[in-house]
């Protein structure tokens, strides 16, 4: 019997859109960038199975082959698209692919603060099936919260996909509170 397999779907315009735009609010330097291969690590350890990844790109201009050829190497599947200069090609794609997905026994991840799949990702959330969403939590749309049964999980926090620390601001439960990370 095959293992079950949680894939995980990654917007890659909108994480990178959110990250260079709206918490570095410019062009991330290499350190900053995420680790796309700690994050296959880390839901693979977290939901105890194998992880797939589907990396989907605009490329309706170009195909950032060097980009492509990391993501093969991290063990990620590319899925480079392209179509008319007002067609979302990424999100329409990530659409079908949720889709798709509820015909599967398998466990889905989408990587996205997008609130244009919280219909694909309300339809494969119930018994029998694990949903998660992973980005920056204070950017997630928060239409997300209202389906029940979905985990989240922050991309740096919980993930650890990233070098170096991100300026952000977030509200920290007083659980997790260390003053020290504040008095550097």
């Amino acid at each position: 019997m095959a293992a079950r397999n949680t894939w995980v779907l990654v917007d890659g315009e909108n994480i990178d859109a959110t990250l260079g735009g709206s918490i570095l609010g410019r062009r991330p330097q290499p350190d900053e960038r995420p680790r796309w291969d700690r994050l296959l690590a880390f839901v693979a350890d977290r939901w105890e199975q194998p992880a797939k990844g589907l990396f989907f790109l605009n490329a309706t201009e170009h195909l950032p082959m060097s980009f492509v050829q990391a993501l093969l190497a991290l063990g990620y599947r590319p899925v480079p698209l392209s179509g008319p200069s007002d067609a979302k090609v990424v999100d329409l794609a990530i659409q079908r692919t949720l889709v798709a997905l509820a015909e599967r026994d398998a466990d889905v991840v989408l990587v996205s603060h997008d609130r244009d799949f919280v219909e694909g990702v309300t339809a494969l959330a119930g018994p029998g099936r694990r949903v998660g969403v992973i980005g920056f939590q204070e950017f997630r749309s928060a239409e997300f919260a209202s389906i029940p049964g979905v985990e989240f999980f922050d991309l740096e926090y919980d993930a650890h996909a990233f070098d170096a620390r991100l300026p952000r601001v977030r509200i920290i439960p007083i659980e997790e509170f260390d003053p020290a990370a504040f008095l550097d």
